[in-house]
């Protein structure tokens, strides 16, 4: 179901005398039930759009209809029923308990003083279970780490039940394993929750595996909106890092490094030890592969076997145990050639 409609949408900022535009004539719908990511890069105006979304910030012309309705005929606690926020910076709190922090989230529905009734801290109960982060309950938000803090703050969010959820870089401040917890959890939030799930980040190649839709936002091109498969059959993604050292590989849907080769080597074997092997010998500027003409050739093997065999040109062979000793070899033999 389509939660949000953005119509002729300018973004940017208001001063005295100039009005700064950021991001212009944006048209586009988000719908629940999916997990969109909004990429590009720094200065192309993503946390100024999802301020402006979220109503921090006034937008500049267009419309924004959240629920049908105009995001600026909302009051601001009845638009804190429909949208929940979630900032990248980091939460500074002290002397609060987890469990205090997430029942902030029912602050739309307390009134003046904040008073949890039975109702309330089940809800709250119910957003912590469902993160998973019962365990967390009763520890203070200064003894979390990043990623408890966040999954702390998306809980919190998750309580204070609305249809929306926007999100500022949440995996910021993450570790890697982290960050592909923390866009899962998202991504099956979208799902099992039917919310709208909006969220910015750098984290390219997670947002190319894990997101519904992606927005990419760029300051020449404005918005390309679509799937991911989608825009990398329609070059956008092709297009986005068209620069040196970076190459899009249509047939995976992702980025890799683009190395440049000063010489050619066959490889034998196969399975996970042909791939490492390989994929050592490319970051070394060494083409490798079955295909490739040279004298020199290495056999790999497979995981059964724990020796790689070096063949020189001139019949000699060397054998080594690990990547890290052929490369040694090899680097070597060419210096003595």
């Amino acid at each position: 179901m389509e939660t949000i409609k953005i119509k002729d949408l300018d973004t940017g900022y208001k001063g005295k005398s100039k009005t700064h535009v950021i991001t212009r004539g944006i048209n586009a719908s988000i719908d629940s039930g999916e997990l969109t990511c909004l990429l590009g890069a720094n200065g192309a105006g993503k946390s100024t759009l999802l301020h402006t979304l979220s109503g921090f910030l006034p937008k500049i012309s267009g419309t924004i209809k959240i629920m049908d309705k105009e995001i600026a005929d909302y009051s601001e606690r009845s638009l804190a029923k429909v949208i929940s926020v979630v900032l990248t910076e980091k939460c500074a709190l002290r002397n609060m308990k987890v469990t205090e922090m997430v029942g902030l989230g029912r602050s739309p529905y307390t009134g003046f003083w904040g008073t949890l009734d039975n109702e309330d801290k089940k809800i709250v109960d119910d957003a912590i279970d469902c993160i998973g982060i019962n365990e967390l309950k009763d520890r203070m938000m200064h003894t979390l780490s990043d990623g408890e803090k966040q999954k702390v703050m998306i809980a919190k969010a998750l309580a204070q039940e609305t249809p929306v959820i926007f999100l500022d870089e949440p995996t910021a401040f993450l570790d890697y394993p982290s960050k592909v917890e923390m866009m899962q959890l998202l991504h099956r939030l979208s799902r099992e929750k039917d919310k709208t799930i909006f969220m910015s980040t750098h984290d390219l190649e997670l947002a190319l595996q894990i997101a519904d839709k992606v927005w990419m936002i760029d300051r020449d091109n404005g918005i390309t909106i679509g799937t991911p498969e989608d825009l990398s059959l329609n070059g956008t993604l092709s297009r986005y890092f068209s620069r040196k050292g970076i190459v899009f590989d249509q047939n995976t849907g992702l980025y890799k490094i683009d190395n440049e080769y000063t010489r050619q080597m066959r490889l034998s074997g196969h399975g996970q030890k042909y791939s490492m092997v390989r994929k050592a010998l490319q970051r070394n500027g060494i083409m490798a592969g079955r295909d490739m003409q040279s004298q020199e050739y290495i056999e790999t093997g497979d995981l059964t076997t724990d020796r790689y065999v070096f063949h020189a040109a001139d019949g000699g062979t060397c054998h080594a145990s690990s990547i890290e000793q052929l490369l040694g070899i090899i680097k070597d033999y060419y210096k003595d050639i």
